[in-house]
């Protein structure tokens, strides 16, 4: 029985041996960190984006090739030259959150870039990665799918003849929440806040919810049509001071040019799926845009003299860091706001 356990013992250790030749230890872990749960890809948004849209989705490492981090409108002195999305996060330890990623050039002159790229038949942004989806799986079968899209422009819209709130750079979001692989709530993503449904009550093409994404501004909206968001956080269907228009225009489908990554929040690090994504990036905790401009900058006007949210002019947004990617809920934490999930959709 002794001499069993001892060829056992051996058989086993020989095994391992074995297998260690033919997979080291580090691709069996690139291995088991490659694997993208399939229903996050499955049921993953298609977006439909506003048939007179000029700004589409972006290449996210484009927007540090035509961009210099500035504080204060003051140039960032030693940082990493070029900046890549390899490297982007040293700009963490100079007053990160200070940051500004801003244009090369005066973006009232209109530079081809701010365009993006345009969705093709396929649905793909040719050449453009323009989209982070990061997984968190809470455990007990309980996984958040945020599909992050980028543009490197937002148009805000007119108030009164007056343009608002045009700014470099450009992140919404959804998020599937997912039990067991069966997704049960979505977040979308819209200016400051947004709204949640449930995903059986929403559009879809298969089992894939569809996202209408609002003229300019990209905010992310359940239905078809006009969109009234004059009052934060509220959105009404009729057509007020400042308004969303959303239709049928061309069709993305973003998975088709992602980055794909989980997020570990006991460690605040991220992993991509493919070894050949870059991860630095995402730990930014600046700004993807310029700072707002000051009143006395001739391209800035305000409606409401003294009221920055009234500018023509506002500053670009944090990126996924900021997002709250450990949620308890399907929305974020927002004061003075709950988290109401729809179970219909209305317009």
């Amino acid at each position: 029985m002794a001499l069993s356990s001892t060829l056992l013992c051996l058989l086993a250790t020989l095994s391992q041996c074995a297998l260690a030749v033919r997979f080291p230890a580090p691709y069996l872990e690139e291995r088991q960190a490659s694997t993208v749960p399939d229903y996050v890809n499955t049921y993953a948004p298609l977006v439909w984006l506003y048939s007179g849209e000029t700004y589409f989705p972006s290449d996210i490492g484009a927007q540090l090739v035509n961009t210099k981090p500035e504080i204060n409108f003051n140039a960032v002195v030693d940082y990493p030259n070029p900046l890549t999305l390899d490297n982007l996060n040293a700009l963490n330890a100079v007053n990160g959150t200070e940051v500004y990623l801003t244009s090369n050039v005066d973006i009232t002159t209109n530079p081809a870039w701010l365009n993006g790229v345009k969705p093709d038949s396929s649905g793909k942004t040719e050449g453009a990665t323009s989209i982070a989806i990061i997984v968190n799986d809470h455990g007990s079968g309980l996984v958040d799918a945020f599909y992050m899209y980028f543009y490197a422009f937002n148009w805000g819209g007119v108030v009164l003849d007056q343009r608002v709130d045009d700014h470099v750079g450009d992140w919404e979001h959804n998020m599937i929440r997912f039990q067991n692989g069966v997704p049960s709530q979505v977040w979308f993503s819209q200016h400051s806040f947004g709204e949640a449904f449930t995903y059986d009550c929403l559009e879809k093409q298969g089992v894939r919810p569809f996202v209408y994404s609002g003229n300019g501004s990209h905010a992310n909206y359940a239905v078809n049509g006009t969109h009234d968001h004059t009052i934060p956080n509220l959105n009404l269907p009729d057509n007020g001071l400042l308004t969303d228009f959303t239709d049928q225009g061309t069709l993305w489908d973003p998975t088709l040019s992602a980055y794909y990554y989980s997020y570990n929040v006991n460690t605040n690090a991220y992993t991509a799926y493919d070894s050949s994504y870059p991860t630095a990036w995402l730990q930014f905790i600046g700004q993807w845009g310029d700072q707002q401009y000051p009143n006395s900058d001739p391209r800035q006007h305000e409606i409401i003299p003294g009221v920055s949210a009234t500018a023509e002019f506002t500053g670009g947004p944090t990126g996924p860091e900021d997002k709250q990617l450990n949620r308890t809920e399907v929305c974020p934490t927002a004061s003075g706001y709950v988290c109401d999930v729809s179970t219909s959709l209305t317009s």
